[in-house]
C-alpha cells in the first residue's frame, strides 16, 4: 500500500523558511516522479515542482522560483521542498503527490498547512 505522509507544515513570519518533507512508502522511490503542490481556499491547486524519477530534471513554477527547492532523498524514501522568503500569498495546504512517469498523479499525501504572517 502506497503512503505518503507530509510535515512540517505551520505558521511562519513573512520572510521566514520552511522546509517540507514527504515520507513516501509502499513505492520505490526513483521510479515514480514526484511534485509538491498547493491550494489555497477559494484556488485552483497549483504544481509548485516536480522532479522526474531519475533525479536528473526538476521543473519549479515561476510563481516560487528563485525562492523553493525541490530535492529528495532516495535512500531515505523522502522529498523536500525548501520554501525561503516566504510570503503571505504562500498561505495554503501543500500536498505531494507521486505519478508513474508518462501518467497522472495517482498517489497523494494528506496534506500539511502553511501559514504565512503578513
Amino acid at each position: 500500500q502506497v503512503q505518503l505522509v507530509e510535515s512540517g507544515g505551520g505558521l511562519v513570519q513573512a520572510g521566514g523558511s520552511l522546509r517540507l518533507s514527504c515520507a513516501a512508502s509502499g513505492l520505490t522511490f526513483s521510479s515514480y516522479t514526484m511534485g509538491w503542490f498547493r491550494q489555497a481556499p477559494g484556488k485552483e491547486r497549483e504544481t509548485l515542482a516536480t522532479i522526474i524519477w531519475s533525479g536528473r530534471n526538476t521543473y519549479t513554477a515561476d510563481s516560487v522560483k528563485g525562492r523553493f527547492t525541490i530535492s529528495r532523498d532516495t535512500a531515505k524514501n523522502t522529498m523536500y521542498l525548501q520554501m525561503n522568503s516566504l510570503k503571505p500569498e504562500d498561505t495554503a495546504v501543500y500536498y505531494c503527490a507521486a505519478a508513474t512517469p508518462g501518467k497522472r498523479y495517482e498517489y497523494w499525501g494528506q496534506g500539511t498547512q502553511v501559514t504565512v504572517s503578513s
